[in-house]
């Protein structure tokens, strides 16, 4: 089922989001529609707050990023070829490390907006899997940026949060546009305002 995405200016994308335990009601549908929502929304990542729930679950596919690049790009922009498509459940930064590197992000919460963000190239992460199973594992390029992406969702954190003040000014009628429902996307959305 597809779930409406969480627009900028919902609480629940502020807070900081708990862990669960493998008898969470219901998780194996929430996961299934977090991706059917993901896919049907073009997106390439989606944290369990933008659909409403403030639990540390993010899913991702970057996969799909590499399908779209031309062979010498593969190798110089994105040294994680061919990506990752995973579920991570109570993930936690075990370390970041590297240089950090500009990459232009967005948000399905936060349609509309994209900008350089800088982040590091590599992160260690302890989490568990779709079957509960635990993992600590590092990830880099693409991969690694998506999922400090998603992670910051968790921990009540937004990409817009990177930017300096007076650029998040700037910004300010736009995303109070993007609270009230004024703006038109593809996919179904849960506006605060609204």
């Amino acid at each position: 089922m597809i779930l409406p995405i969480v627009a900028y200016g919902h609480p629940v994308l502020r807070k900081v989001a708990q862990d669960i335990m493998p008898d969470y009601p219901g998780i194996e549908k929430l996961i299934a529609d977090m991706w059917e929502t993901m896919y049907n929304s073009n997106g390439v990542g989606l944290a369990a707050p933008q659909v409403n729930k403030d639990i540390r679950l993010f899913v991702i596919d970057t996969e799909q990023i590499f399908r779209n690049l031309k062979e010498d790009e593969e190798e110089h922009y994105f040294p994680d070829t061919p990506g990752l498509k995973a579920v991570f459940i109570n993930a936690h930064i075990i370390e970041e490390e590297g240089e950090e590197w500009a990459y232009n992000e967005g948000c399905l919460s936060i349609p509309k907006i994209r900008e350089d963000i800088y982040r590091v190239e590599t992160v260690t992460l302890q989490y568990r899997d779709e079957h509960f199973e635990s993992h600590t594992r590092t990830f880099t390029g693409i991969t690694a940026r998506v999922i400090l992406h998603e992670h910051d969702h968790i921990e009540g954190k937004l990409f817009i949060d990177y930017l300096p003040p007076l650029k998040r000014k700037l910004m300010k009628g736009k995303l109070a546009d993007i609270s009230k429902g004024k703006v038109n996307v593809d996919y179904k959305m849960l506006f605060p305002e609204k």
